[in-house]
């Protein structure tokens, strides 16, 4: 309630056994109401703003709390020295402790159980939230019992219309299209809860009632539960049991809930969601608290969150297959060179420039098909990736390291000053071509990833032509040399591009959720 609807509960009609309007209904259930103790539910306070009635002479005298076990409430109240109980709640309850109808106390047969029950089915059939109502005269008493909420005279109906948010339908086909799939858990009956998702065109895969679940076990009922969309008449231990059955199947869990009720549930879940007006215990449970109720929020945080996940998995992609290059690379060139590849405030200038321009990696765009199903990171997809691709840029580092030392014959500085060229480029752009599966120029890298990457490699090639490049021990390089390190690195991306389209087809499904 409130998720899928406008959470504007309003009372429709209030009506006698056979569906005829009853002013009689609406004084004995605006009795109930008035005098219930504590905060009001939704469709107490729905009872009380549809008129004020005059109530003046009405005494209460005592009060039975609801309970999700008889799922009703009941007040006894005092006039004119007679005193009845009031009950009110659920209509398969209220007529469960009935055994006559109306004040005349007309007996309850199989016949006119069978009518009031279809008039029960109607209103739910039509989409509104139905509390029964019941009433008895009682001798005057201390206190009153759960055990005195018997032989009761059934009254009749109130009806309350919650309708469904015009927003819903097109967010629920947006999180069925990302792979989420709806479960409604409710205290509302079946007849209602059905009525409510047929509006939003939500699949309905199966229903199950509250009493049905009583009859299952622990097995079973992890069996069912992949079948069901729809859990009615549940009671609050019944909601635990549902998430974690759905849990033990290895799904993901979010639940949203505000109400007391939900308070197992929420701790149930492996991410409990609550809104900024629910009750406090609820927002205490709850892992996230909206600021407004609905689930267009929820979808959008899924896809936030798969967004992240995509490009931190980028990030590891890069980073792994970059830094195993070097570590094979720069402890061998160490051996048959006779000065350092590169001084350690050079790799820390590299370092420097290198991680700046991924600073941008969180603005990269994801794929749309990244984005359509829920992953898993998988250590060995990474493993496998490091595996491939840093070799490949241990092999350039030594296609570089034998043109400038062998081919070009340059002094140490002149040496430094080409890897480092070399290094930084390979490094910084490379994440442009294996962000993606795709070819490269087929999905595009956010403006932000590309302009920085761009801009990062550009400065870098600019600081030996500086004063800082002094600063590091950098050599100025010939324009032919530059050409040749450039060609290098072109060389090495379309490799890096070849090799990702291989790796991808082998491997690609190890990012798939299992």
């Amino acid at each position: 309630t409130g998720t899928l609807t406008q959470d504007k509960i309003a009372l429709i009609k209030y009506l006698d056994g056979f569906g005829h309007d009853s002013d009689e209904v609406l004084l004995w259930g605006y009795l109930a109401s008035f005098h219930v103790s504590g905060v009001r539910g939704a469709m107490d306070a729905a009872i009380l703003s549809y008129r004020k009635l005059d109530i003046a002479g009405w005494e209460k005298l005592d009060e039975i709390p609801f309970d999700f076990e008889r799922r009703k409430d009941t007040i006894a109240v005092r006039r004119e020295g007679k005193v009845h109980l009031v009950s009110k709640g659920a209509p398969e309850e209220i007529l469960k402790s009935s055994t006559s109808y109306g004040f005349s106390k007309q007996p309850l047969s199989a016949e006119l159980l069978r009518q009031i029950e279809g008039e029960y089915a109607r209103l739910s059939e039509d989409g509104f939230r139905v509390l029964g109502l019941a009433v008895k005269e009682v001798p005057l008493k201390h206190e009153y019992v759960k055990q005195d909420e018997s032989e009761m005279s059934f009254l009749g109906f109130l009806a309350f219309l919650d309708p469904p948010k015009r927003t819903v339908r097109e967010t629920l086909k947006k999180m069925i299209a990302h792979g989420v799939e709806i479960k409604i858990i409710t205290g509302d009956n079946h007849l209602v809860t059905r009525k409510v998702a047929q509006e939003l065109d939500l699949p309905i895969k199966g229903i199950i009632t509250g009493s049905e679940l009583n009859g299952l076990g622990k097995e079973e009922l992890m069996q069912k539960v992949e079948g069901i969309t729809l859990f009615t008449r549940v009671t609050p231990e019944q909601k635990e049991e549902l998430i974690k059955a759905i849990r033990s199947r290895g799904h993901v869990v979010g639940y949203l809930g505000d109400g007391a009720n939900d308070l197992l549930s929420l701790k149930a879940a492996d991410v409990g969601i609550s809104v900024n007006n629910a009750v406090d215990v609820a927002k205490d449970a709850a892992d996230i608290i909206l600021l407004h109720k609905g689930l267009d929020a929820v979808i959008e945080g899924i896809i936030e969150g798969r967004k992240t996940f995509a490009n931190t998995v980028k990030y590891l992609m890069m980073v792994l297959s970059s830094n195993f290059g070097n570590m094979v690379s720069m402890p061998i060139a160490s051996v048959y060179l006779p000065f350092l590849p590169m001084t350690a405030s050079q790799i820390l200038l590299n370092n420097f420039i290198y991680d700046a321009s991924q600073l941008t990696i969180p603005f990269d765009n994801v794929d749309p098909e990244f984005l359509k199903k829920p992953r898993k990171f998988n250590i060995a997809f990474v493993k496998k990736f490091m595996l491939v691709f840093g070799p490949v840029s241990s092999l350039f580092d030594f296609l570089t390291f034998g043109v400038l030392f062998f081919v070009l014959k340059l002094s140490p500085a002149g040496f430094q000053t080409g890897w480092f060229l070399e290094s930084i480029a390979t490094q910084t752009l490379v994440v442009n071509f294996i962000r993606t599966p795709h070819f490269f120029l087929k999905s595009r890298p956010g403006v932000i990833l590309l302009t920085s990457c761009l801009g990062m490699v550009a400065l870098s090639w600019v600081v030996p032509f500086t004063s800082l490049g002094k600063l590091f021990g950098f050599e100025r390089l010939p324009i032919a040399t530059l050409a040749l390190l450039a060609a290098v690195v072109v060389a090495y991306l379309f490799i890096v591009e070849v090799a990702k389209r291989f790796f991808f087809r082998r491997f690609g499904h190890l990012l798939e959720k299992e």
